[in-house]
């Protein structure tokens, strides 16, 4: 049971790409705007980041109809350009990792705030969790592991004062079938939009080392947190 206190001060922060491989994995879209209204009735809504890639070199991105969403409605975008290549067996790959600027954000915004909410899975966040409950606050994980394989690293929940079961979530923040452009009432439709930037397989390795990975021949490979 996770105990958020009315007069606590929270910050939400978003592994783009971690959150919708979760929702993926669970078969749900999520609604940001009712996600944000979730949190702001736990207690003190500070700030809600959302972290992303973009591939510039596009002519139309279709991440952008949701991150352009998300500016307007709450939310303070952290984006950076993705960065393309081509592997060893000449596959096309995107990279885009936003780990650094998550991190970093949460450092300078720990003295504004008394918990944390961290939508990621990502095994890494680890010592970053350890370093911000140091300065006595308190965080809560919210990711999945009811996906196979689960999303979610082990020593991250451990890490973590609570953790939140996405799933269980999906009522509340579950999205409704349609949207329309001008709808303010709920955010943009996730399915396909992130799709460029899901995980790939990394043999050997449960939780990979880049969030942001895409192969165009396996494009539809379950994303993993590391």
């Amino acid at each position: 049971m996770v105990n958020f206190y009315s007069d606590e001060r929270i910050g939400l922060f978003i592994d783009g790409s971690n959150l919708y491989a979760a929702a993926r994995a669970l078969a749900f879209d999520i609604d940001y705007k009712r996600l944000l209204d979730v949190f702001a009735k736990k207690g003190r809504l500070i700030r809600a980041f959302y972290y992303t890639a973009l591939i510039e070199d596009q002519e139309y991105s279709s991440i952008r109809p949701l991150v352009d969403w998300l500016d307007y409605n709450g939310y303070t975008m952290v984006t950076k350009p993705a960065k393309e290549f081509t592997d060893s067996t000449g596959r096309r790959k995107i990279k885009g990792n936003m780990d650094i600027e998550l991190a970093v954000d949460i450092i300078e915004m720990a003295p504004a705030l008394d918990h944390i909410v961290l939508f990621s899975g990502d095994g890494d966040f680890c010592r970053l969790v350890e370093a911000v409950q140091r300065k006595g606050l308190r965080v809560t994980i919210v990711s999945t592991v009811r996906s196979q394989p689960p999303m979610v690293a082990n020593e991250l929940r451990r890490q973590a004062d609570y953790f939140i079961e996405l799933q269980d979530l999906q009522a509340e923040i579950g999205r409704a079938p349609q949207w329309r452009e001008g709808d303010d009432r709920e955010s943009p439709n996730t399915a396909q939009i992130h799709e460029s930037f899901a995980d790939d397989e990394d043999d050997g390795d449960d939780f990979p080392s880049e969030p942001l990975e895409e192969e165009e021949e396996d494009g539809d490979d379950q994303a993993d947190a590391r």
